[in-house]
């Protein structure tokens, strides 16, 4: 059971704004010399929080089904080496490379992509992942032109 906990808003235009609570246990290394100890293989029980927002709702009436959500990512991370993850990282490109911003950025691209393919294209505003007790990072994509009915 995860605590209730508060996370910082996100201003949109939407009717809508849904959030996901979920965590998952995932090992990973950053490989760059820069990341002192975190160079080493390591692990860490992530807490995310993914919000999406838009104006429309499915057939079901979701904006989006909390579980698609939670099956997109704890499915495809838990209990892994994110480093493994060829498709969302790699140790070549420091914009690949599985940090706390590279992993919140790829759980809002995964997320995006599912909504893409949905008739009501809700939008993934904001991840919030935490990697431990101290330490999180907020993943905010630029809006898309258009976006704040401009």
């Amino acid at each position: 059971m995860m605590l209730q906990q508060i996370y910082p808003s996100v201003n949109h235009p939407y009717a809508y704004e849904l959030n996901k609570d979920f965590h998952f246990a995932a090992a990973h290394f950053v490989p760059a010399d820069e990341a002192g100890k975190c160079r080493q293989l390591h692990g860490h029980t992530y807490y995310a929080n993914v919000t999406v927002a838009g104006d429309e709702l499915d057939t079901a009436g979701f904006l989006v089904n909390f579980a698609v959500i939670k099956r997109l990512i704890h499915d495809r991370f838990d209990h892994s080496l994110l480093n493994d993850d060829s498709e969302s990282f790699n140790d070549k490109d420091p914009n690949r490379f599985p940090t706390t911003e590279v992993v919140a950025r790829t759980i809002c691209e995964i997320v995006q992509g599912h909504l893409d393919g949905t008739a009501n294209r809700p939008q993934c505003v904001q991840v919030y992942l935490r990697e431990t007790p101290t330490s999180y990072c907020i993943y905010r994509p630029k809006r898309k032109a258009g976006f704040d009915g401009s």
